[in-house]
């Protein structure tokens, strides 16, 4: 799997946009969008970039949730590149297909399990790769610094899922990618959802001590 921020150093205000493509740009390869975001020229990008021969270079899109920031360019996406769009709202215009907590998508030549993870939006998922350790994370507040927050049962429940993952790199919707220590802090961050919460005992309390 190679993962292009195509959003890097952006001179407008947008989320950050990744082009996932396989490791060999083997014909059975999903090329895929993670996000889309306002910055139209990102399809100068995408036109550059190395896809593979006989392929669609994007073949499908999965939004994160359904913000601005994540999600404006969709019309001009599908209608240069026409691909498959994957989200979890039901509400939003362009999806052809929706996901649920659970679903397990093919990006790139890698299998990915969706996380519904609400609390940014109602519609917010997190996308993770078991055989990469390969975290997709949208805006999703999984690092948490500080306790005193109020939490949704629906993100607790995601954070004691992330907690039982085994996490490398965090790739999240703005900033730089995390690479050290990334199930330690998921952990921590959720002990200090409990500390701002004191009812709903985690779910498997060695993996979030």
């Amino acid at each position: 799997m190679k993962i292009l921020n195509l959003t890097y150093k952006s001179k407008v205000y947008t989320s950050n946009v990744y082009l996932i493509t396989g490791s060999h740009n083997a014909i059975d390869d999903v090329n895929t969008l993670i996000d889309v975001g306002r910055d139209p020229s990102i399809i100068d990008k995408i036109n550059n970039a190395s896809t593979g021969v006989g392929k669609k270079r994007v073949e499908q899109v999965v939004l994160t949730h359904s913000h601005y920031d994540h999600a404006s360019l969709l019309p001009k996406i599908r209608e240069v590149f026409k691909p498959e769009v994957y989200a979890f709202s039901r509400f939003f215009t362009g999806v052809d297909h929706l996901v649920k907590d659970g679903d397990i998508l093919k990006i790139a030549d890698r299998m990915f399990e969706i996380i519904h993870i609400p609390g940014h939006s109602d519609d917010s998922i997190c996308l993770y790769c078991e055989e990469d350790q390969a975290l997709f994370a949208g805006d999703a507040q999984i690092i948490i610094e500080s306790a005193g927050g109020t939490y949704e049962n629906g993100f607790i429940s995601a954070m004691e899922k992330l907690c039982r993952k085994n996490v490398r790199t965090i790739y999240f919707g703005h900033g730089d990618p995390l690479s050290v220590n990334c199930n330690k802090r998921i952990r921590a961050s959720l002990r200090r959802v409990r500390e701002s919460i004191t009812a709903s005992p985690c779910i498997d309390y060695e993996t979030c001590k």
